[in-house]
């Protein structure tokens, strides 16, 4: 009995150590915490750098269709020879990527 009357004398005082270890836990852990903030920040960062390179890569494939679709014969005879290796011995392909 001593127990709970004890228990009762000092319940203001349980109830403010569980509120303040329930607000710490659940501010480094779960969906909404420092952990997964810091892992979803390190995803946004990632999806920007692909995003980046992906515009740069549609970018210059918009080019080369371009090219392509005018008709521009250097480009068209640099790919000619490039896919069926026809170069003459003292010619230098130069390749810029």
């Amino acid at each position: 009995m001593k127990l709970f009357e004890g228990l009762k004398n000092k319940k203001f005082l349980l109830f403010n150590i569980f509120f303040t270890l329930y607000i710490a836990i659940n501010l480094v852990g779960g969906d909404r915490g420092l952990i997964s903030y810091i892992d979803k920040k390190k995803t946004y960062r990632e999806l920007l750098e692909k995003d980046e390179r992906l515009t740069k890569d549609l970018k210059n494939l918009d080019h080369k269709i371009s090219l392509i679709k005018n008709n521009d014969p250097d480009y068209l005879e640099i790919l000619y020879r490039e896919k069926f290796n026809f170069v003459k011995q003292d010619e230098i392909i130069i390749r810029l990527r």
